[in-house]
């Protein structure tokens, strides 16, 4: 090794050292695209680093969109691990997922597919087959997930699965890998470590939003936040369109919109306590405890606030979607997102007016724990 490859591999370790101790919540907020490029670049200490998390939170990866261009050895990391907190069938179906993913020439529909599409799948998979833990999945998801893709199986290790749970008696020669160490939590009370599932804010901009709702002057710290926030909708999870909205979203209370605005550091925001209406489209709804915000994130050094000024106008219930104020802020028919002059909320929470793009959004509702 000459000198310069041993200074470039030092400076390489040190600024991955650097990220996972001074800026987690950047990794968090980018994690699918960091994580993803650690394994092009061979970024062994960040690939720890995520596979660890992953391992505790493993819808950061597999809900991600992101989650079919995962490289193979990552894919690979992951599900050989043994804390890995997710269901075996669960696992099964992300690698099924995977695989398909990557081979665009086989058919959609199961059922039109032809021993040579199975051959395919089976090259695909060939590193990820030996660490499903076959013999952990239940009888029920053997026979409904695992059955339909026999074929991919050495014909040995699914006459041992079949024996296993036929002929339990029977002696079987393919490996029994482990049961998963699958910890069971407990909702986090005030106190306990607070985590929150998204993949646009932080822990960090979860306890900031939380002192506005309850008008605190200074930040609640990380671990002391007091609310649950339950995600009930994700754009990239579970559609754009209008109607998810409303069907996941309507007539529900306390709800935390957040949004990333495309190709920028920006998450925009915010609070409605009283909730939207479909019923009442076309009609403002009373509140004097909603705001719209934008959070301190990457570029963005300081966060904007924006309290309510006119209550009779503080939520607009429209076909579109969210709203607040007098299209202050909310959704367009088109998926796109919009800021315009204040006329409702104090302050206008982004430079420039109109309408712009956004990689997703998320809807949380929130509740005192």
């Amino acid at each position: 090794m000459t000198a310069n490859q041993f200074l470039l591999e030092e400076l390489v370790e040190t600024l991955q050292t650097f990220l996972i101790e001074n800026h987690p919540s950047w990794l968090k907020l980018n994690f699918s695209k960091i994580y993803n490029s650690s394994f092009q670049t061979d970024f062994k200490a960040l690939q720890n680093y995520c596979n660890d998390i992953i391992a505790k939170h493993p819808n950061l990866i597999f809900e991600s969109t992101d989650f079919n261009s995962l490289p193979e050895a990552a894919l690979v990391s992951i599900i050989q691990r043994e804390d890995l907190q997710l269901e075996e069938s669960k696992i099964w179906d992300y690698m099924i997922q995977w695989g398909t993913a990557q081979n665009k020439i086989l058919p959609s529909n199961l059922d039109d597919w032809i021993d040579k599409d199975f051959r395919i799948l089976k090259n695909s998979l060939q590193q990820c087959l030996p660490h499903i833990r076959y013999f952990q999945i239940s009888s029920g998801n053997i026979m409904e997930k695992v059955f339909p893709y026999q074929q991919i199986l050495d014909k040995t290790l699914w006459a041992d699965i079949l024996k296993y749970f036929m002929a339990p008696d029977k002696p079987i020669t393919s490996t029994i890998l482990p049961p998963r160490k699958i910890v069971t939590t407990q909702l986090p009370n005030r106190g306990n470590a607070f985590q929150i599932t998204s993949s646009i804010i932080t822990n960090e901009h979860a306890a900031e939003i939380a002192s506005w709702i309850d008008n605190k002057e200074v930040t609640y710290e990380v671990n002391n936040n007091p609310y649950e926030f339950n995600l009930i909708l994700r754009g990239s999870r579970d559609g754009f369109e209008r109607d998810k909205f409303w069907n996941l979203c309507d007539k529900k209370k306390n709800l935390l919109v957040v949004v990333k605005v495309k190709d920028t550091d920006e998450i925009l925001g915010g609070y409605n306590p009283i909730g939207w209406n479909c019923f009442y489209s076309g009609w403002y709804s009373t509140t004097n405890d909603s705001f719209i915000f934008s959070l301190k994130n990457g570029n963005i050094k300081n966060h904007i606030l924006s309290r309510v000024t006119k209550a009779s106008n503080a939520i607009y219930n429209t076909s579109y979607g969210l709203n607040f104020g007098c299209y202050d802020f909310g959704m367009k028919e088109d998926h796109s997102f919009y800021v315009n002059s204040s006329f409702v909320y104090e302050k206008q929470i982004r430079k420039l007016s109109g309408t712009f793009s956004i990689d997703d959004y998320e809807v949380f509702q929130i509740k005192k724990k």
